[in-house]
C-alpha cells in the first residue's frame, strides 16, 4: 500500500500553482523539489507520526522535498534502502548491526533514533504466574523469527539461572494478544502499541521490559536509515529531510492528541482512541534523555553489538562509528 500526501490537496490548475504551507509555489519551483521516499519497517504506525505530521504541515515542501511514505512490499526495508529503492528507512539497530556483519555487508547506516530507549518486553498473562525469565522453562513462546530474538531470550533465561533449551519457541500467528493462553504463554510486546492494544480488550498482562532484564538491551528501535551513497551524494537533502522530521516529531510531542488525528487520515483502519493512548505514552519516549531528537551514543550501539556477538548471532562487534551518525540531524 502506497501512502502520498499533499497538504490540503490544493491544485490550482488555471493558475498553475500549489498550496503548501509557506504560500503558493509556482510550477517550475515545484519540479525543482527533490523527490525522497521514505519505506516503513511494516504498516503506518505510531512511530512514524512525525513523519505524517511533517507531511501534513508542509514541513518537507518548505525544504524543497517531494516526500512519499511507503510500505515494505518485496524485502526488507534495509535491503531496498541498500538497493537503492528508498531514500531513507525505518528500521531497527539490530538489524543495521547484522546488516554491516553479514558476509555481504549492505552499505547502510543509521542517521536518528526515532525513540531514545527500548519500549518493549516480554509478556504473559496476568494469571499465568510467569512474572520473569526465571518461570520460562517448559513454556511456549510465540514470536517472528527475527535473528537476534532467541539470543535475547537466552540471555534472559541464563541470567535467571534456567535452560534456554527448555522453552519451546513458535512462529506467531498475528493474533496478538488473543495467542496468550491458548497457543503461547509468552510473547514480544511493544509497550506503546500491543500492550495499550491489549489493555483496551480488557486483557490483563504481566510485563517484563527487556532493559529492566538486561542494560545491554537498551538499543534503538526503531531507527532511521540511509544508503552510504545517498549520505555521500546529497548531505543537504539528508539535512533538510532530518530537520523537517524532527519539527513533525516535536509537534508530535507537544500535541499527541492531534498528531494522533493526522496518522488517523493516513491509517483509518485503526480505532482513534487507541491511536491518541498510543501517542499519549510515546511523547514522553521521543526525546526521553536528550535535548536533540534522534541523537543516538556509541555506547548503546557498542553494548548491543557486543551482546550480539556473545550471543553468537555476529562473529565480530562492528565499530559505532560505522553504524551511525548524528551529522544531520539538527542542532
Amino acid at each position: 500500500m502506497k501512502i502520498r500526501w499533499k497538504k490540503a490537496a490544493a491544485v490550482c490548475v488555471a493558475a498553475g500553482m500549489t498550496m503548501s504551507m509557506g504560500g503558493f509555489v509556482n510550477a517550475e519551483e515545484k519540479d525543482a523539489w527533490k523527490e525522497v521516499t521514505v519505506i516503513l519497517d511494516y504498516v503506518p504506525n505510531t512511530n512514524h507520526t512525525g513523519m505524517y505530521v511533517a507531511l501534513d504541515r508542509g514541513y518537507y515542501e518548505e525544504e524543497g522535498l517531494d516526500v512519499t511514505i511507503i510500505e515494505p512490499t518485496d524485502g526488507a526495508t534495509a535491503t531496498l534502502v541498500a538497493q537503492q529503492k528508498g531514500t531513507f528507512g525505518i528500521s531497527y539497530q539490530e538489524d543495521v548491526t547484522i546488516a554491516l556483519t553479514a558476509q555481504e555487508p549492505l552499505p547502510i547506516k543509521a542517521i536518528a533514533a526515532v525513540i531514545q530507549h527500548n519500549t518493549s518486553g516480554f509478556v504473559s498473562l496476568a494469571d499465568s504466574g510467569i512474572t520473569s525469565p526465571a518461570d520460562f522453562e517448559g513454556k511456549t513462546y510465540a514470536g517472528w523469527g527475527g535473528p537476534g530474538e532467541s539470543a535475547v531470550l537466552e540471555a534472559c533465561m541464563t541470567q535467571a539461572g534456567k535452560d534456554f533449551s527448555k522453552l519451546n519457541m513458535v512462529i506467531s500467528d498475528g493474533s496478538g494478544f488473543e495467542a496468550l493462553g491458548r497457543s503461547c504463554d509468552l510473547m514480544w510486546f511493544f509497550e506503546g502499541w500491543d500492550n495499550i492494544t491489549a489493555a483496551r480488550n480488557g486483557c490483563e498482562l504481566n510485563y517484563m521490559e527487556c532493559r529492566e532484564l538486561d542494560e545491554r538491551l537498551d538499543y534503538y528501535t526503531p531507527v532511521i536509515i540511509a544508503g552510504n551513497e545517498v549520505l555521500e551524494s546529497d548531505p543537504e537533502m539528508v539535512s533538510a529531510f532530518l530537520r523537517a522530521t524532527a519539527k513533525g516529531y516535536a509537534d508530535t510531542i507537544a500535541d499527541p492528541d492531534a498528531a494522533a488525528e493526522i496518522l488517523f487520515a493516513h491509517a483509518p483502519d485503526y480505532d482513534l482512541e487507541m491511536l491518541k493512548q498510543s501517542q499519549e505514552y510515546l511523547a514522553g519516549k521521543f526525546m526521553e534523555d536528550t535535548d536533540v531528537w534522534g541523537s543516538m551514543k556509541d555506547e548503546v550501539w557498542d553494548n548491543y553489538a557486543a551482546f550480539l556477538q556473545e550471543y553468537g548471532v555476529i562473529e565480530e562487534a562492528p565499530a559505532a562509528a560505522a553504524c551511525y551518525t548524528n551529522e544531520f540531524l539538527p542542532q
